[in-house]
């Protein structure tokens, strides 16, 4: 248990950037799997929809520092590549 004030309250903001973080990080599985799933089912033009509307909200979730901005670059790239095989 925090005895400080200082530790008290580093708790108190950790609940709340935590709760913050998972709903943003939800938010962007959420539009990876739909670019997935379009993949998966052979819908380019779907697949690319769902591209372009997943790429600001990965790009914020690297700003944000939610996710690594390598590995942002790295699942763009992955999911521009594999719908460039759709045909």
């Amino acid at each position: 248990m925090a005895h400080t004030r200082q530790a008290k309250k580093r708790i108190r903001q950790d609940v709340k950037r935590t709760a913050t973080n998972r709903t943003r990080l939800s938010k962007i599985r959420t539009y990876v799997r739909r670019v997935e799933e379009a993949i998966s089912a052979g819908d380019k033009q779907g697949a690319l929809d769902a591209l372009k509307a997943v790429q600001p909200e990965l790009h914020k979730g690297a700003r944000k520092r939610v996710l690594h901005r390598n590995t942002v670059a790295r699942q763009l790239s992955r999911m521009s590549k594999h719908i460039k095989t759709l045909s």
